[in-house]
């Protein structure tokens, strides 16, 4: 099976860019090591592709995503602004010179556990979600501003002391995710939470991915944890990027298939690609994120 590259796609992207293409959106990622792809080789994945704006080096989700927008021929100027472990507030404190422009579109990404001294309070998510995502408004009242939900930690479900050990794998996630419902429903700037933990979730209960590293990764399943068991492996880190993908630009992660670029690159396999982009696809329907199907409205 032959795969193609990035320069393969090169003049079928030209070729758009003479049909009518608009001016490239802007996007800008800010977030922690979830979203700069730590313990995988996602970490300096394409740097070159995307703008970081702390001069790091970093490629991260933000560069898959670049990778999965330019095969769907559309253009973004993606970057980033990361640091590792940080929430809203220390973003808002410390970057807000660096990302205080007229973006067009901004994800969000806090603290894995909303709170790092209060494991599952989202009090400190909701005050600076909506502090920040205001900020971000004013330079461009028409931004389209996302919450990013992020996944369960095996960690601490299994291992460590926390409010989640001994509680099914999807629990953290879905407390995460009321976390960030309850920032946006006080963020007017705020367009919608994308689900990458819930999409996490799907993909072991539909036997893609394994649900307890600790006990090893059944055959055929992908573990989407990192060596740590809290970070995101390669494949964890792709799902996430193909739920921003669908969320952000309407397009259905599936019509990658299994020849898509990033996810050969990253060392998945065609099986793996597939059924992430099936996760991917079900939880952007689920959550309304996803237009209908031509033909399909009204019925």
């Amino acid at each position: 099976m032959t795969f193609p590259s990035l320069k393969s796609l090169f003049w079928a992207v030209v070729l758009t860019a003479f049909v009518g293409a608009a001016r490239a959106e802007t996007i800008l990622f800010v977030g922690n090591s979830f979203t700069f792809g730590a313990t995988s080789p996602v970490l300096r994945y394409r740097p070159e592709q995307v703008t970081d704006l702390n001069k790091e080096g970093i490629g991260g989700v933000p560069a898959i995503f670049k990778v999965l927008t330019f095969q769907a021929g559309l253009d973004y100027q993606v970057s980033l602004e990361t640091s590792p472990g940080k929430n809203f507030d220390w973003h808002l404190a410390n970057r807000l010179p660096l990302i205080d422009r007229p973006w067009d579109v901004v994800i969000l990404q806090g603290q894995s556990t909303l709170d790092l001294e209060r494991p599952g309070d989202p009090t400190r998510i909701i005050e600076y979600g909506r502090q920040l995502s205001d900020v971000l408004a004013r330079r461009n009242p028409s931004a389209r501003i996302y919450f990013q939900s992020t996944w369960s930690r095996a960690d601490l479900t299994y291992a460590k002391p926390s409010p989640w050990k001994g509680k099914p794998i999807a629990a953290m996630a879905r407390d995460v995710r009321a976390g960030y419902d309850r920032a946006r429903a006080v963020s007017p700037a705020v367009r919608g939470v994308l689900p990458v933990g819930e999409a996490w979730t799907r993909a072991m209960d539909a036997g893609v991915a394994d649900p307890n590293p600790y006990d090893g990764v059944t055959f055929g399943q992908v573990d989407l944890w990192g060596w740590d068991q809290y970070h995101a492996s390669a494949a964890g880190y792709y799902l996430s990027a193909l739920v921003t993908f669908g969320a952000v630009t309407g397009r259905d992660p599936r019509s990658f298939g299994e020849r898509e670029v990033a996810a050969y690159e990253l060392g998945l396999s065609p099986a793996q690609a597939t059924g992430l982009q099936q996760a991917a696809y079900e939880q952007l329907k689920a959550d309304g994120l996803l237009p209908e199907p031509l033909g399909t409205q009204g019925r």
